[in-house]
């Protein structure tokens, strides 16, 4: 079934896109909730016709969506948790996490807008901040036990090697 979207639906594409979706998640879900409208030839003219009246709208919002992307150059993240003997963490750290240590530096930024797998392990990882479709930021997300600090970029390999090392010998005394 193709159907327009009236909106951003997360995984599925952006607004006024057509795609192609299973009859039953259309005509059960998106539909009735006013996410989408069927794509029947007269609509797609409708569609057309739209867009190309608001391209202008299309260049600032995308224009905004840029300038807010700019305040992330730079920006990383540093979160503390609590971790087992073998580095995992208790608890996960979710998109939710990544968004409360963004708001604390001054950043608001919605939990949705950020695309992440569940982080349950100490160590490096990426975090996708995605403000247009065609605009997202990959902010560096690093994950440490508690009283740990941050490794300096350059001596990296060889403070994670030290801090692996380190439990393993506590734990063998």
């Amino acid at each position: 079934m193709e159907i327009i979207l009236r909106e951003d639906v997360i995984g599925l594409g952006y607004k006024n896109d057509i795609v192609e979706v299973k009859s039953g998640y259309g005509r059960n879900y998106l539909i009735p909730q006013g996410k989408a409208i069927i794509a029947s030839p007269s609509a797609k003219k409708v569609l057309a016709e739209n867009l190309k009246q608001q391209a202008h709208k299309l260049a600032a919002i995308l224009a905004k969506a840029e300038e807010e992307a700019s305040k992330l150059n730079g920006v990383s993240v540093t979160i503390e948790g609590k971790v087992s003997t073998t580095g995992a963490l208790y608890g996960s750290v979710t998109a939710a996490t990544v968004a409360a240590e963004l708001a604390k530096q001054g950043i608001e930024i919605d939990r949705k807008r950020i695309v992440m797998k569940d982080i349950k392990f100490v160590g490096e990882y990426a975090a996708t901040v995605i403000f247009h479709k065609e605009v997202k930021v990959e902010i560096p997300v690093t994950v440490l036990a508690e009283g740990e600090t941050a490794p300096v970029k350059e001596e990296a390999p060889a403070v994670e090697a030290e801090v692996v090392e380190a439990p393993a010998e506590e734990v063998a005394e």
